[in-house]
């Protein structure tokens, strides 16, 4: 607190010892020290309580900060909700548009037998049977 050297300290000494008196000195010296730490603690209990304080204004800070980026993020989340929401509409409204588009249409007949009853084509099947060449052939 005070940065008191040696010398201050028996030169304060000394001028208490003419002022008060040998007989009244130790009492002096009692009251002294009592009043010195009484002040200590004060000043250390309103040092805490500045620490605190800071502390605590710090959190809120934090704390605010961390709020502003939790509705940044809730302002994202909506708008990705948002997007995909009209993308899922539009999806909707396509297919929406090619089933009528489908049932407005004959369906051929093929489309209504089973997968397994479709045959791909064979490569004999690309030579047309009426050929000449192939009469031909036949005929030998």
């Amino acid at each position: 607190m005070f940065d008191f050297g040696f010398w201050e300290i028996i030169l304060v000494l000394i001028v208490a010892l003419v002022v008060v008196g040998p007989e009244r000195l130790p009492g002096l010296a009692r009251e002294v020290g009592l009043w010195m730490g009484k002040i200590r603690r004060f000043v250390t209990s309103v040092r805490s309580d500045i620490e605190r304080e800071l502390q605590t204004d710090e959190l809120k800070r934090m704390l605010q900060q961390q709020e502003s980026q939790i509705q940044e993020l809730k302002k994202m989340m909506h708008e990705a909700e948002s997007s995909v929401r009209s993308e899922v509409e539009e999806t909707g409204q396509v297919l929406k548009a090619v089933e009528s588009a489908a049932a407005d249409q004959p369906v051929p007949a093929v489309a209504h037998q089973p997968a397994a009853a479709i045959e791909p084509a064979s490569a004999s099947d690309d030579v047309p049977a009426h050929s000449p060449g192939h009469d031909d052939e036949q005929k030998k």
